[in-house]
């Protein structure tokens, strides 16, 4: 069905058909019917639209009629059957008008396909969008009705296309008309009844000989145009500068199924990025603060896989709930106690799982790497994938992308893993009463279905080549462009961090000596920990999607047991042993020793001492000083 904005504007004033000055607004008139023809179906039937078209197709075929002379009327055909004949035959010969041409000079072409006998018009059987493989997979082509070559302005017949950044549409850069979004259909909507394997033709498995190289021939001045899809899959003629995409998938990961447009402009990324650098000034490399400067980055679409899960959740353990914590031994030997109720735990239900976004690309999967801040990209999302539109090559003009490299067996293991974490994570939601913890012994997640589409997600990237000797290490720092979340690495002057983490620890050493307490030996550590907390703050190597909590995810059918076990006393552990229902298992994310640092609560002089050397912001995993 379509919109009432994609309906009403091909309900246009019949009089521009008659203009006798301009051919080619003669000709754009007739391409609008063209379409109006073609998706006549998608006009909603019970609507008001409906009149307005009736309306105007009418008033097209009587003005038609007046300058035939009477000879459609003579032929007793009705105008749907006209309109069928016409416009089909007419409109290639009319595309060879690209000057002023007289109006009844145009209508000359029409006559010539009008004959004495109206053809019957051939109705072809709806091509379906879905299929089986082989391996009971079910295929959802996602290109059906794209097209290679020219994509053209319906207004005025441009090609010079590319994303309106204030909304996200498609805009013709010489009439200004704006393209509605084409949303991608076929696919099952209520995650909770998806059966089986249900896979986009543009996530399918890349064919590893399949050629980049791409060669189209220009609609306008018959050009051979070649296209690197390993690189782009646009390209101007190089004789007529009439832009050429690559819009019907090829098996070598070029082009996904969808893409979420860039709305965030790039002096709005500019400005969030120079806010997270000046954050951290006072302990950056000298030659980065030098060097710095935002006027080089890029807009990059970076590939994903999107995957819905339907899945059952079976999990079963021992909780620990605290009744009590006390101190035991003498002044200067005392350790806390606890006393705790033991229960039998399980968890039963059902799960859907929308949206989990999984990188696609390999060199982006390590997250974990020695030579690039990949975790940094990673750490952005979520982003509004609800809003992702048909995958056309226009959005792309302007910025960068990168192919997609891994297929989904290879991606399955990764998915697998996350998706038992966000079930595990949902399980927590009915777990209040277990504050020491719970300990799964068995968690069993069965899948049921599963639905995966490839996708293009925009990113404004900072990098910056830090070199050490022989090693290297390339910094991002990265804003999502839907919604300007902000992440980055900064290089650090070591240097200077030690010196001021030394400082910090005689300092704290000062402290210790002249205060009777026992936290005066917590003091000792003050400058290592200081040195670690910065060191995180700059580097952020344990930012990263929180998936298991961000993940768009419902559950349903619970059932639960929660069976006393026995009372515990003198529990040396603040904790169950062996909790695991936080556990995070699909992650490959940096040390553990400092996102937990970065995720710390630091009192006393060292409060004062971070706070003021980084002001406290709202960017993911920074530590903030309470």
């Amino acid at each position: 069905m379509m919109s009432e904005q994609q309906n009403s504007k091909f309900v246009l004033k019949y009089e521009n058909f008659m203009d006798k000055t301009h051919g080619l607004m003669t000709i754009n008139f007739l391409g609008e019917m063209n379409y109006v023809i073609t998706n006549q179906e998608k006009y909603t039937k019970s609507s008001k639209k409906e009149e307005e078209y009736n309306e105007f197709e009418k008033a097209f075929l009587d003005k038609l009629n007046e300058v035939l002379d009477g000879e459609i009327k003579e032929l007793k055909i009705d105008n749907a059957s006209a309109l069928n004949m016409i416009i089909p035959n007419v409109l290639p010969k009319l595309s060879t008008f690209n000057s002023e041409k007289f109006g009844v000079q145009i209508i000359n072409v029409i006559i010539q396909n009008i004959t004495s006998e109206a053809p019957s018009v051939p109705v072809e059987p709806e091509q379906s969008s879905k299929e089986k493989n082989k391996d009971d997979v079910t295929i959802v082509k996602t290109d059906v009705d794209s097209i290679d070559g020219q994509v053209k302005c319906p207004k005025c017949g441009a090609t010079d296309i590319s994303t309106n950044l204030n909304n996200g549409k498609l805009r013709c850069n010489y009439c200004r008309h704006e393209f509605d979004p084409i949303k991608v259909s076929g696919f099952v909507e209520d995650i909770s009844q998806l059966e089986g394997k249900v896979v986009a033709s543009g996530a399918t498995d890349i064919i590893a000989d399949t050629k980049d190289v791409i060669t189209l021939k220009c609609q306008s001045c018959g050009a051979e145009v070649v296209i690197d899809t390993a690189s782009s899959t646009q390209a101007r003629c190089h004789w007529c500068r009439s832009a050429l995409s690559i819009n019907n998938q090829i098996p070598n990961g070029a082009v996904p199924d969808v893409v979420l447009p860039f709305i965030v402009k790039k002096d709005d990324a500019r400005h969030e990025i120079e806010k997270f650098v000046g954050k951290r000034k006072f302990f950056a490399n000298p030659k980065f603060s030098k060097e710095f400067t935002t006027e080089n980055i890029m807009g990059v679409y970076f590939p994903y896989m999107l995957v819905d899960v339907n899945a059952h959740a079976s999990l079963s353990g021992e909780g620990e709930h605290e009744t009590r914590s006390y101190w035991v031994g003498s002044d200067e030997h005392k350790e806390r106690r606890y006393d705790a109720d033991l229960y039998h735990v399980e968890r039963d239900f059902d799960i859907t799982i929308q949206g989990l976004s999984v990188e696609s690309n390999s060199d982006r999967l390590n997250n974990s790497s020695s030579e690039k801040t990949n975790n940094i990209i990673n750490s952005i999302m979520p982003f509004d994938i609800e809003n992702c539109v048909k995958y056309d090559s226009n959005y792309i003009k302007g910025f960068t992308s990168e192919k997609r490299d891994i297929n989904i067996d290879q991606l399955k293991p990764v998915v697998d893993a996350q998706s038992k974490d966000i079930a595990r994570f949902a399980a927590n939601d009915t777990l209040q009463h277990y504050d020491r913890g719970v300990a799964w012994k068995q968690e069993n997640l069965s899948v049921k279905g599963e639905q995966w589409k490839s996708a293009y997600l925009p990113v404004w990237l900072y990098s910056y080549l830090e070199k050490k000797g022989n090693q290297s290490l390339l910094h991002y720092v990265a804003v999502n462009a839907r919604t300007k979340e902000t992440m980055g690495s900064v290089p650090i002057h070591m240097p200077k961090l030690i010196f001021v983490s030394v400082l910090i620890e005689i300092f704290a050493i000062f402290l210790m000596i002249h205060i009777d307490s026992d936290i005066r030996y917590f003091l000792l550590a003050t400058g290592v920990v200081y040195f670690l907390i910065i060191y995180s703050k700059y580097r952020n190597k344990g930012a990263r999607h929180k998936y298991e909590l961000e993940t768009t995810r419902k559950m349903a059918n619970l059932k639960q047991v929660d069976t006393f076990i026995r009372s515990e006393h003198g529990l040396s552990n603040s904790s169950i042993h062996g909790a695991n229902n936080r556990r995070i298992s699909g992650s490959n994310v940096g040390s553990e020793l400092l996102e937990s640092l970065s995720n710390a609560t630091v009192s006393g002089p060292l409060k004062d001492i971070v706070n003021k050397t980084i002001p406290n912001d709202n960017d993911q995993n920074n530590t903030i000083i309470k």
